[in-house]
């Protein structure tokens, strides 16, 4: 059975340091703190996304094939991986557009075929 070090703890799911490395061919030992990289922290699910996508090269269709999900579902997965590494998530500008104008459209600033006309980019 594979072994991997754990990133976070099973109690109180805080983050995990390493205190001692041994080399199994000589049995030298080093005790001190060492911190781990920012994948150690992530879940088991997000490490085989980040292997998935890798494997893929990035290519969105190949990675719903591989794993059997939809596009929608692949973008949450990359944008949850994104955020549990530190960064954030910026909606792209299109995404803000549809935002702003599904905002107005709400409260009544256009109309609906307005809206439409917008979306469609006319």
């Amino acid at each position: 059975m594979k072994r991997t070090v754990l990133g976070k703890c099973p109690v109180c799911s805080s983050k995990l340091k390493v205190v001692r490395l041994q080399c199994d061919q000589c049995k030298t030992g080093i005790d001190g703190n060492f911190t781990l990289d920012k994948f150690s922290y992530l879940s088991d699910e997000q490490k085989e996304f980040i292997e998935i996508f890798v494997k893929n090269r990035g290519n969105i269709k190949e990675i719903e094939k591989d794993l059997g999900i939809s596009y929608p579902t692949v973008r949450r997965n990359l944008d949850q991986v994104i955020e549990a590494l530190g960064y954030s998530v910026k909606p792209s500008e299109e995404e803000v557009n549809k935002k702003d104008i599904l905002e107005k459209l709400s409260t009544g600033e256009l109309t609906s075929e307005e809206a439409l006309k917008k979306l469609r980019g006319e």
